[in-house]
């Protein structure tokens, strides 16, 4: 099922929780009340777009569910606006990862302001705004095509198949990952890897080398360089997955 449900979660529906799911709709959005249970969310969840978590409670958030969306959003890279009281905005920002709440508002709820707020966060989803950009760089164009398909419905995918096409590409776009060729001919993956280095524009951007080769030797040759991390060329597809995940998320 495609990803564009607005889910309204809320202890219960209330008249504003109504009202808001009724603008909301009444603006061309399709949002739907969920009740403030984790198993509630978890059966809309393949089908929402963003979240917003709407408290009106003397008791705040609720623990279990902050926890859950926490986890769940990280997995999915959706994105919430909270409404509440300004002490438990607080909490809950304390406790959900800083890019994963788009924004808060305390109530009473400023509606105008909000469907703004939901527009402009709809736009960004729409245009991929929030996907990892990641930049191969790689000769062998089978490779590249095999990876990018990996990775191509989860991040936003660059290629090149040399380093200078590379170094070119990084001058107007931007990345949040290299993944480079070790072993490439002409300008090698370390002689870019120095180049990106050397570069003020470039030498904050994590590289992890691609390598063909396995031995020892090879391996320590590579992390003598200093990268972010190597990965064997001949990964499976939900490893390099995992391995990446992994990666952005100790990034945060």
């Amino acid at each position: 099922m495609s990803e564009n449900l607005v889910m309204v979660i809320g202890e219960k529906e209330t008249f504003l929780i109504r009202v808001l799911v009724k603008k909301l709709n009444d603006f061309g959005f399709r949002a739907e009340f969920v009740p403030e249970d984790v198993n509630s969310i978890n059966a809309k969840w393949p089908e929402t777009a963003l979240v917003t978590y709407y408290n009106d409670s003397a008791r705040g958030f609720k623990g279990n569910v902050v926890q859950f969306l926490s986890d769940k959003m990280i997995d999915d890279g959706k994105k919430m606006i909270a409404i509440s009281e300004k002490e438990y905005l607080q909490e809950l920002v304390d406790n959900i990862p800083r890019d994963s709440v788009y924004k808060t508002f305390q109530r009473p709820l400023d509606n105008e302001v909000f469907m703004s707020t939901i527009k402009e966060l709809s736009d960004k989803i729409a245009s991929d705004e929030f996907r990892k950009t990641i930049l191969i760089v790689d000769d062998d164009p089978t490779y590249l095509g095999l990876v990018r398909e990996w990775l191509r419905s989860k991040y936003k995918v660059a290629m090149a198949t040399s380093g200078l096409q590379a170094i070119k590409w990084l001058g107007k776009n931007k990345a949040d990952l290299i993944l480079l060729d070790y072993e490439m001919p002409v300008t090698t993956g370390p002689q870019v890897l120095e180049m990106l280095r050397s570069e003020e524009e470039t030498k904050k951007i994590p590289v992890i080398f691609l390598t063909g080769k396995g031995d020892k030797k090879s391996v320590m040759a590579v992390v003598a360089l200093k990268p972010e991390g190597y990965f064997l060329k001949n990964i499976e597809r939900k490893e390099l997955l995992d391995n990446l995940e992994e990666f952005f998320m100790k990034q945060r």
